[in-house]
């Protein structure tokens, strides 16, 4: 592993608890960062401070990522702590099931819209003027390949992450020239805890689409996040970054 250059960053992390979330934490704290993590389960947020707090400065912060009350005093207090805020990576996400647009519940539906949209929209909010202010910041959200393919019986999580994919291009234009970039990635599956949320059909069905034929690690993810959220990154701004072992096929 090489140690990306992230010395004296403050890097806040959503879905941090677990996940890529996490596995993105572990690297830039090894990589010199300090980390805030967010993620809405108090109890996972407490093992992963405690796993990771021998790496580094690691704060944990249970936040409700669709309440903007709740964001915006999150984002006061890291700020409090840190002094500043360098790096957001929106990880925090869910899948809501599977099942066909009809089938679908309604509620289940809206729920993956407002944490995987929403709550990303919200937290760019929060963090976006800041780090203007200052005039440096990196941001990256965690889109997929479902929100440019489109999977069958996940209508709510693929629109949900093309969603994501567009917000990211708005913001990036948006900040282009203040020293703020703001890119995205767009994973194929990774076997996380999300999968418990899935049908082992849809499972299936996504490692058939991997031309690699397997699912991506973590800490793959994790490293092509952390290059995007340091320095040596410097002229992509409003990207994409597909991590898909092959499976694009726009």
């Amino acid at each position: 592993m090489n140690r990306i250059d992230l010395q004296g960053r403050v890097a806040v992390v959503t879905g941090g608890a677990q996940g890529i979330g996490y596995g993105v934490a572990e690297r830039m704290l090894r990589s010199g960062a300090s980390v805030a993590l967010w993620d809405v389960n108090a109890q996972k947020l407490e093992e992963a401070r405690a796993a990771l707090a021998g790496l580094g400065a690691v704060g944990t912060q249970a936040v409700e990522l669709t309440d903007q009350a709740a964001v915006d005093a999150a984002m006061r207090d890291a700020l409090e702590v840190h002094g500043q805020v360098d790096i957001l990576v929106n990880s925090a996400g869910i899948t809501g099931g599977n099942g066909t647009l009809w089938e679908l519940p309604v509620d289940a539906w809206r729920r993956v819209i407002e944490v995987n949209l929403i709550g990303t929209y919200l937290t760019c909010r929060a963090a976006a003027p800041h780090m203007k202010a200052r005039g440096y910041g990196r941001i990256v959200n965690i889109a997929s390949i479902a929100g440019k393919e489109g999977n069958p019986n996940a209508s709510h999580y693929s629109a949900s992450k093309a969603a994501v994919i567009g917000l990211t291009k708005s913001l990036g234009k948006e900040l282009a020239g203040s020293g703020v970039l703001v890119n995205a990635v767009a994973p194929a599956a990774a076997k996380t805890p999300i999968f418990d949320s899935m049908k082992p059909e849809h499972i299936e069905f996504m490692l058939s689409k991997i031309p690699m034929n397997r699912f991506l690690l973590v800490e793959e993810a994790a490293a092509m996040i952390a290059w995007l959220c340091s320095e040596e990154c410097a002229f992509s701004t409003g990207a994409v970054f597909d991590l898909s072992g092959g499976r694009a096929t726009y």
